[in-house]
């Protein structure tokens, strides 16, 4: 009995796999199929057909990926070594974060050179064997571009800061203080703008005598744009990984490229609201990103996507629109910033907030603007720990799949950050020597030593949003470190003590996981161009539980794609109704093994149970 028992488990694990690998190779030759079909039609449902917009990215932090030394910091061996695993996933394009030389004050957004790899990632060679590797998989690359501030190590900043009348002093904001009359051996900083990363945006600077601006760390010096020899050497480096082979840049709080004229001070009123939008989008912001691309990216076939930094909604056209010729897409935060406040401090959301947000990108953009899916990144808090629910295993596992659900099937470009095709979650911080972050560690400076907060309350803030606790080391198996790095190396940042039961090795073996689920809902993207180029539709848009839309694609000559996607966001079952006319068809992808196979008007929804019909 015990024999037939395991053996029917193994069948169906064997069977459930081979049921993935059929459906992704499914939606990989039909995606093939009808890509080769369009390079011969002008447009798609009005838009223009690109490959990054039917592209699936995945974001590789390569700190935290896979220690392939055993230094406990991962590096771009072991990005190499996990291609394979990339390449079963479904993913078709790889948005490297940085790997440039880096003193690291900001974990690599404090670039010393642009042309070296940094040393403990490795060395330019294993850099091109692991692009040809990514070649050879047919996926592509595209890489951080940081270039609104460089480390204060980089060689133009060295020689800027060295003496008044050094060619590179214009490449940086330089000014003479502010005349303190209570200390006048000790100027005030030129104006009153704050740094992201607490305390002034500006630092005084001996040699010379005068501050410098960094709105990130003292580290991190802005770059003056209004400067073109600057906007030279950046199209330069630009060009120089291109012509390695790169296939386009995420580009770092671009907006910022631009400051405000004259540098004025921000009001008591414009610092309790968003000033971010006030001092960046400066008035060179489009000429200079034009500019970038009439000299640099549209030499190339290319992808890219800015971070959009203080930029709203509605801004969003001026820059992803294709006729104005800046960059292809940006990454909005009104979504994935729905439930923060103040610094950490958390707010309530509803779902129908964030239905507007996907509503705005999905109508109110034209076909010739596009735009990114996102819920997760580096910056942010693991995507299940912020959207989904974590109370027990189960309800993980389905809010995982919820999410990665909507993430390929709403419109846009979506993006992956490592590990949230397994679910990993938040680190359980619980002290201040806990985190690597600089961030966290100024906030702390900020807030508790001047006695703005207690510490337990810094602390709890902090694990709920902090930027480590997406850094923590990917957890590939339930070996010692969570096979990040060897048994007896110490990893740069811990590993969440849940890799036990939250791993890649575990994952792989359960048909049901949501790593698998992942791999099918990427194969049901690849699969059907209704998910990208697609007409969407919110049914039922003032529902605070319930998420539900179609995306459809009539093409002449062709049948209509024509899907339902319908999202529980909660722990509450509901039988759920769709408009009067509505039934859906055959379920084509759900998160809740032994749902119905067919809808039909009424749904009868679990807790976080996500399901795609026909209709």
């Amino acid at each position: 009995m015990k024999r037939t028992t395991v053996f029917l488990a193994l069948a169906f694990v064997f069977a459930a796999i081979s049921i993935d690998q059929t459906l992704a190779q499914q939606g990989s030759n039909a995606a093939k199929t009808e890509r080769t079909e369009r390079h011969s039609a002008a447009l798609v449902n009005g838009y223009e057909p690109m490959w990054w917009k039917e592209a699936v990215v995945y974001q590789v932090y390569p700190r935290s990926f896979q220690d392939s030394n055993g230094d406990g910091i991962g590096d771009l061996n072991g990005i190499t070594q996990h291609l394979d695993y990339l390449q079963k996933l479904g993913v078709n394009v790889i948005w490297l974060s940085p790997h440039y030389d880096s003193p690291n004050a900001d974990n690599g957004y404090d670039i010393r050179d642009y042309r070296k790899v940094m040393k403990e990632f490795g060395t330019m060679a294993d850099f091109d064997r692991m692009l040809a590797g990514i070649k050879a998989r047919h996926m592509r690359l595209i890489v951080d571009l940081v270039v609104n501030h460089t480390s204060d190590e980089h060689r133009w900043f060295v020689e800027s800061r060295s003496s008044k009348d050094n060619p590179y002093r214009d490449y940086y904001f330089w000014r003479d203080g502010k005349p303190n009359p209570a200390d006048p051996a000790h100027p005030l900083p030129p104006n009153n703008y704050p740094s992201f990363f607490s305390g002034s945006a500006w630092q005084w600077d001996e040699t010379t005598k005068q501050f410098y601006l960094h709105y990130f760390a003292v580290k991190q010096p802005d770059l003056n744009w209004d400067n073109p020899k600057v906007r030279e050497d950046v199209f330069a480096l630009m060009k120089f990984w291109l012509d390695k082979g790169v296939d386009g840049f995420r580009m770092d709080v671009i907006p910022l490229i631009s400051k405000q004229p004259g540098l004025p001070d921000l009001t008591p009123e414009q610092m309790k609201g968003d000033f971010v939008r006030l001092w960046a989008n400066g008035p060179h912001r489009d000429e200079y990103l034009q500019q970038m691309n009439r000299e640099v990216l549209s030499k190339y076939d290319v992808m890219t996507v800015g971070e959009a930094i203080g930029i709203s909604l509605e801004e969003e056209p001026k820059i992803i629109n294709s006729e104005r010729h800046e960059l292809n897409m940006v990454f909005n935060f009104d979504a994935i910033r729905l439930n923060r406040g103040d610094f950490y401090s958390e707010k309530k959301w509803t779902l129908p907030q964030m239905k507007a947000i996907y509503d705005h990108h999905a109508t109110a953009l034209s076909k010739t603007d596009w735009d990114t899916v996102f819920l997760s990144n580096h910056d942010n808090p693991r995507l299940v720990s912020n959207f989904g629910d974590t109370s027990t295993a189960e309800f993980r596992a389905r809010s995982a799949k919820l999410l990665e659900t909507m993430l390929m099937t709403l419109r846009g470009t979506p993006f992956i950050y490592q590990g949230d095709e397994l679910a990993m979650t938040n680190y359980p911080f619980t002290k201040l020597d806990q985190f690597d972050d600089i961030e966290v560690k100024n906030a702390y400076k900020d807030r508790v030593l001047a006695g703005k907060m207690t510490e337990a309350e810094f602390i709890a803030e902090s694990q709920r949003f902090g930027r480590d606790n997406s850094r923590t080391p990917m957890q590939w198996s339930d070996s010692p470190n969570g096979g990040f790095t060897t048994a007896g190396a110490k990893p740069w940042l811990a590993v969440n003590p849940n890799y036990n039961e939250i791993n890649a090795a575990k994952e792989q073996a359960d048909p049901e996981s949501v790593l698998h689920y992942t791999q099918r809902a990427i194969a049901l993207h690849h699969g059907h161009l209704a998910f990208v180029y697609g007409d969407y539709k919110d049914l039922d848009p003032d529902n605070e539980q319930v998420y539900a839309f179609t995306r459809t694609l009539s093409t002449p000559g062709k049948p209509d794609q024509r899907f339902l996607v319908v999202l529980n966001f909660g722990e509450k079952p509901v039988d759920y109704s769709l408009p009067e006319g509505m039934t859906a068809g055959k379920l084509v992808l759900g998160n809740i093994p032994g749902a119905a196979e067919t809808g039909g008007s009424t749904l009868k929804l679990g807790a976080w149970d996500a399901r795609v019909y026909t209709y």
